[in-house]
């Protein structure tokens, strides 16, 4: 289970001015004020993205000043994977640290889609578990009580992070895991391919 919500995109303006500065072709520039993200990328400037795009990661320094956040809540185990892109990347995240105790758990609180029969009465029983530990840990305030929820908590459990990154995160996200065999890295993939003008780019890597 993946879900992503309050979706931020900014940065096109100056991006496209920077972009343009190595040839000081400012005037072939065609976008404007308005549109997707507050900004209407025109022809022109799109296509020049584009090619900057195919041209590598040295020539498309303009995507690493075009920024997105986004509020992201998904399983332990898919934040594990995710932390490898975190150069480039800024999170916060709801603290297990601190808040661990703060509600009771419930199913709702874990991605639990796939489990079956045994598997599922087995995670029931752990929250049960979690449960009670929570309750004599808020009632008796004994530490030992909440080592019990730390190191039960599996990795199904599921983190609100706030997360801010480049254009140049999303495509990488996008070049190594479309297709993954967690289906929180297909749907957020797809999330990301909703943003403002990422398709219009990723089109330019099929003409290739």
């Amino acid at each position: 289970m993946i879900s992503v919500e309050n979706v931020d995109v900014w940065g096109f303006e100056h991006a496209i001015r920077g972009m343009r500065n190595p040839m000081n072709s400012w005037a072939k520039s065609d976008s404007h004020p308005g549109g997707q993200a507050g900004y209407q990328v025109g022809k022109n400037d799109l296509d020049l993205m584009g090619r900057l795009h195919l041209a590598g990661q040295p020539h498309r320094k303009y995507l690493r000043q075009i920024f997105v956040s986004l509020d992201i809540t998904a399983p332990l185990y898919w934040w594990k994977e995710f932390d490898t892109y975190k150069v480039g990347t800024t999170a916060n995240s709801c603290s297990t640290m601190h808040k661990i105790q703060a509600k009771e758990f419930t199913l709702d609180d874990f991605s639990i889609e796939h489990l079956k029969g045994e598997s599922l009465v087995i995670m029931k029983n752990l929250i049960h578990v979690l449960n009670t530990s929570r309750e004599s840990f808020n009632f008796l305030k004994n530490k030992d009580y909440w080592w019990q929820m730390i190191q039960l908590l599996p990795t199904s459990y599921n983190q609100k992070r706030t997360v801010t990154m480049t254009y140049e995160n999303v495509m990488n996200i996008l070049d190594y895991r479309q297709g993954h065999k967690l289906d929180e890295w297909n749907d957020f993939c797809s999330e990301l391919l909703s943003l403002p003008y990422i398709k219009e780019l990723r089109e330019y890597e099929v003409r290739k």
